[in-house]
């Protein structure tokens, strides 16, 4: 036996054996003991043999996390989620972001044929529904988050976009705003598309009419947004609030206005999704809905943890591999300069 284990038993004044089960995450260890145990791993520095490990299981050991653009906040927030729950059951993260070169998504199933991880997470994928469904057809662990795919076998962590964007639009309305802008991500991104259905739904639904005019796509980033802002203005349509479908993409806006000379929110009203950090300190404080992504991160690979045998699943769980989570609005500064019965017209901006 490892003299190690051996070491670490007398440390934690347990048996091998229960050292044993706890570096396998097997059951029947209490979690009191558990965590004498590895406290005393920590004490000592003590790394197991990943190597034996993985040939007593056949397993890498290791799951791969794909995102469309690791400098999006939110998928930082979902890669920690991720990362923390599964080398809690020791496995190891590696992350592939794809970023400005699209169709790659299916590239990275070669990570699983070539048994390089034991499972993928895909974040806010764009490719078909059924790319993803063959591989889950052929035995693979996969996950998704940002998305619905209608498979019993892909787990599934998601928001509901248009639901949250119904209330951003009816947020505004309630402000007295009636020409409202949309500044979307990119047209083929799953999410951008259900924020934009979000949006026309709550217009309709306020009476408001659409006017296409008013819709600018952007790339989710910062300088994405600054674009779409003027290309919105260079039109001539005049609006006086703006949803922007990520808070990159706001502060774009932020920074058009504020070389524009234009005053947030009194000329407009700005309102982000995400709840990234700088939404609480840049001036005006942003207006932002709130996705609890470190939550789905953790959530995701706590489900392909159990696929894998390394979670027990609770009670219903095994059955049910769609989690929806919720999303909440964070009024601040941005929106919230009420126009006097619902006239927008003293603060109209356009080209």
């Amino acid at each position: 036996m490892d003299k190690k284990i051996i070491d670490v038993a007398r440390a934690a004044g347990v048996s091998p054996a229960t050292v044993s089960r706890v570096l396998n995450n097997r059951e029947l260890v209490k979690e009191k003991t558990r965590e004498k145990v590895l406290q005393a791993i920590r004490d000592m520095n003590y790394h197991p043999n990943a190597a034996a490990k993985q040939l007593r299981s056949q397993r890498t050991m290791t799951i791969g996390v794909i995102v469309p653009d690791i400098n999006v906040s939110l998928f930082a927030e979902i890669i920690k989620g991720v990362q923390n729950k599964a080398e809690s059951k020791g496995y190891h993260v590696i992350i592939c972001d794809y970023s400005g070169r699209k169709g790659r998504e299916p590239d990275y199933f070669a990570l699983l044929h070539n048994r390089t991880v034991d499972a993928l997470i895909f974040v806010a994928p764009e490719a078909a529904a059924e790319i993803f469904a063959e591989e889950a057809d052929k035995g693979f662990t996969i996950g998704v988050i940002g998305r619905q795919i209608e498979h019993d076998s892909i787990p599934c962590c998601y928001t509901d976009n248009a639901a949250f964007s119904v209330e951003v639009i009816q947020h505004f309305v309630r402000q007295g705003h009636r020409q409202i802008a949309f500044i979307g991500g990119y047209p083929e991104a799953t999410d951008a598309f259900e924020r934009l259905e979000g949006y026309m739904k709550a217009l309709h639904r306020s009476g408001i009419g659409f006017q296409p005019a008013l819709i600018e796509n952007g790339d989710f980033s910062e300088e994405g947004g600054y674009r779409a802002f003027l290309r919105l203005r260079e039109k001539g349509h005049a609006f006086t609030a703006v949803y922007a479908a990520n808070d990159e993409m706001a502060l774009g806006v932020y920074k058009a206005c504020s070389e524009l000379g234009i005053r947030i929110p009194e000329e407009l009203a700005v309102f982000g999704v995400d709840n990234n950090r700088i939404s609480r300190y840049i001036t005006p404080h942003l207006s932002t809905v709130e996705q609890p992504s470190y939550l789905m991160g953790s959530m995701l690979a706590e489900k392909l943890l159990s696929l894998l045998g390394e979670e027990k699943p609770g009670p219903g769980e095994a059955a049910d591999s769609r989690i929806e989570v919720k999303s909440r609005l964070i009024i601040r500064e941005s929106s919230t300069f009420h126009r006097e019965g619902g006239s927008a017209s003293s603060g109209n901006l356009g080209g």
